[in-house]
């Protein structure tokens, strides 16, 4: 439905940290030529925190525009207040995204029972498949494997982000629901371990600058040619660590500039890398791609 490499893209800005729309055109074109499938808009890695409500539908309209058919566009429209959610799911239900990305509510620490009315409320209010988005590390609350089976049993819910890190609880996720049930690494250094379970797929940060070699890694495990899948893990491995090294999107946004790809900084509470964190980005990217090519 959304392919195998999704990325979650980030948000470009400008100089004065405005949404840049024509620079948005150029990383679209970026992660698709470089093998991206489907694309999360506004999500954690768009900085949707600090996004208002009409750059939201901004980036969602123009994302929709330039992408033009090419692969599916998922917009993130989750949130901790119910009734805010549904309202703006049906609001950006009219923009031709293709579906939507639900994040577990932050803050409010809801019960396993209220997650599932919460994420049952908002699928109602749209045909459109829903991706639920599990980040316990984020959201301080975590969605049980049995309240995931719940959701997957309803007709519009067809996939699932996993980002807990869990592993029995991705495996009972991965055995628990239905075939045609999407169950997504959230974290790249998780991607293959997750394929090995039975996994789909992943939404990735780190395609945004390794997106050839990530989906050169996916095809050899699915043509089971496991030993490359592993050579292309233990590659990416670095990359898929530092990128992390501090709050993301700071250093993917970093990344991006080091291929020649300029997509801005970030907003306040983040901060931009210091010289040590982007040296170190720097050489690790470096032992990864070749930064003497500039898309």
């Amino acid at each position: 439905m959304f392919g195998q490499l999704v990325t979650a893209m980030v948000t470009p800005f400008d100089e004065s940290l405005e949404l840049d729309l024509g620079r948005l055109a150029k990383v679209i074109d970026h992660l698709i030529v470089t093998g991206t499938t489907g694309l999360v808009v506004s999500g954690t890695t768009g900085e949707s925190a600090t996004l208002t409500h009409r750059e939201k539908l901004m980036l969602f309209e123009e994302t929709v525009r330039l992408v033009a058919g090419r692969i599916p566009v998922i917009a993130g429209t989750g949130g901790n207040n119910t009734a805010e959610a549904i309202a703006f799911t049906k609001e950006v239900d009219h923009l031709q995204v293709d579906a939507f990305l639900l994040v577990a509510p932050y803050y409010n620490k809801p019960s396993q029972e209220g997650l599932y009315q919460h994420f049952y409320s908002v699928a109602k209010a749209t045909d459109k498949p829903i991706i639920v988005y599990n980040i316990p590390g984020r959201t301080a609350v975590n969605i049980a494997p049995e309240t995931i089976v719940r959701l997957a049993g309803i007709d519009n819910i067809v996939a699932v982000k996993e980002s807990s890190g869990d592993f029995t609880q991705i495996s009972r996720i991965i055995g628990e629901t239905p075939d045609d049930f999407y169950v997504y690494s959230g974290d790249d250094k998780y991607t293959l371990p997750f394929l090995a379970l039975g996994g789909y797929g992943v939404i990735s940060v780190a395609a945004h600058v390794a997106g050839e070699l990530m989906h050169a890694m996916l095809r050899a495990f699915f043509d089971e040619d496991l030993s490359e899948a592993r050579r292309m893990h233990h590659r990416l491995m670095p990359l898929f660590e530092g990128l992390f090294k501090t709050s993301n999107p700071v250093l993917v946004k970093a990344a991006l500039g080091m291929i020649g790809m300029e997509v801005g900084g970030v907003r306040l509470p983040l901060v931009s890398a210091t010289p040590e964190e982007l040296r170190e980005l720097r050489r690790t990217l470096g032992s990864v791609v070749d930064l003497t090519v500039v898309h």
